[in-house]
C-alpha cells in the first residue's frame, strides 16, 4: 500500500486507489492512513466524524464506512491479482479500533521523518551540505498542506497542526544549512515569500535579515526588523527576543563579515524548543 498525506490525500493497494469520494468515509481512510499500522479508536474515528456530538447510530455509521472502505480495497485487490489477502486483512477490526495494514508499502509522513530526522543529525555533527541536502528531499515530499483536500474534524485538524509544526521545524534548519554554505542569495527569493507569509516568525526574519545583509542590502535588512517589531508589538504585544535584537544591532554596527561571525554565534537550528505550531503566525523561539 502507498500512502501519501502531504498535500492531497492519495491511498493505493496494488496501484489501485482506494481513496473515497464522499466525506465521512475520506475523513475516515484519513486518519487511518496516517496511522498505518497502528490502531485508531473507534473514540478518535467518532470524534473526527461528529466533533463530540455524535448521533445515537454512530457505532454503526462508522461500520457502515468502513464496509465501503473494504470494497474498495476489494476491488483494488483483485485487480491487482492479490489472492492472498481480503479487505478485512487489510483494514483490520481490533479490539477498540481499527487498523490500516500497509503490509509494508510506502508512507510520505514517514519517508519524510526519516529523511528530517537524518537532516537533524548531519546538522547536529556539523555536516551542512548533508543536513541541506536530506532537508530539502524531506521537504519535496510536501506538495501542499496535509490533507489538503480532506475537509477534517477535530482529530485531523490537530494532526494537520502537528505535521506543519514538523514541516516548519525542517523548513528552519534547512534555511540554516543553506546559510552556513553561503547560499544566502539564492535563499531571497523563498525568504521574502516566508516572511510575508509568516508575519511573526523570528526565526525566519533572522534568516532573511542574515541573506539580505550578506547580499550587501543592509538597509532592507534592517527595514525587515523594524517591519517584524511593529508587527509583534501590534499583534502579539511583545517585543522581538534577544537573539534578534542582537542580530539587528550587529548589522548596524558591523560591516558583513562581523555580522556574519555575530549570526552564527546564535544557538543553531537544532535548539528550537518551540515551533509556530497552530498557527502560522504564532513566532518561533530560539533558547540556548
Amino acid at each position: 500500500m502507498d500512502i501519501e498525506v502531504l498535500g492531497t490525500l492519495a491511498v493505493r493497494e496494488h496501484g489501485v486507489s482506494i481513496t473515497p469520494t464522499a466525506l465521512k468515509p475520506r475523513q475516515v481512510l484519513a486518519l487511518l492512513a496516517l496511522h498505518a499500522d497502528q490502531v485508531v479508536p473507534v473514540s478518535a474515528l467518532i470524534e473526527e466524524l461528529w466533533a463530540g456530538e455524535p448521533p445515537r447510530s454512530a457505532r454503526t455509521t462508522l461500520q457502515t464506512y468502513v464496509l465501503q472502505l473494504r470494497a474498495l480495497i476489494t476491488t483494488a485487490l483483485e485487480r491487482g491479482g492479490d489472492g492472498t489477502r481480503t479487505a478485512k486483512d487489510v483494514l483490520v477490526t481490533l479490539p477498540g479500533g481499527y487498523l490500516l495494514d500497509s503490509n509494508g508499502g510506502t508512507s510520505d509522513v514517514r519517508e519524510f521523518d526519516r529523511l528530517a530526522g537524518l537532516g537533524y543529525r548531519a546538522m547536529d555533527a556539523g555536516d551542512h551540505p548533508g543536513a541541506a541536502r536530506l532537508l530539502r528531499e524531506a521537504l519535496a515530499l510536501w506538495s501542499g498542506p496535509a490533507f489538503a483536500d480532506v475537509a477534517g474534524g477535530v482529530q485531523l485538524d490537530m494532526e494537520c497542526r502537528r505535521l506543519e509544526e514538523s514541516r516548519l521545524c525542517a523548513l528552519d534548519q534547512r534555511i540554516d544549512a543553506d546559510l552556513r554554505l553561503g547560499r544566502h542569495r539564492e535563499l531571497l527569493a523563498e525568504l521574502t515569500v516566508l516572511a510575508s507569509r509568516y508575519r511573526t516568525h523570528e526565526n525566519l526574519h533572522g534568516q532573511f535579515m542574515l541573506a539580505l545583509h550578506r547580499s550587501g542590502r543592509r538597509g532592507e535588512a534592517l527595514d525587515v526588523y523594524q517591519r517584524l517589531r511593529a508587527t509583534l508589538v501590534r499583534e502579539l504585544g511583545i517585543e522581538p527576543s534577544v537573539a534578534l535584537r542582537r542580530l539587528q544591532r550587529s548589522i548596524l554596527m558591523a560591516g558583513p563579515e562581523a555580522a556574519a561571525a555575530a549570526a552564527s554565534a546564535q544557538p543553531a537550528a537544532s535548539a528550537v524548543s518551540a515551533t509556530a505550531v497552530q498557527n502560522p503566525d504564532e513566532r518561533l523561539v530560539r533558547v540556548g
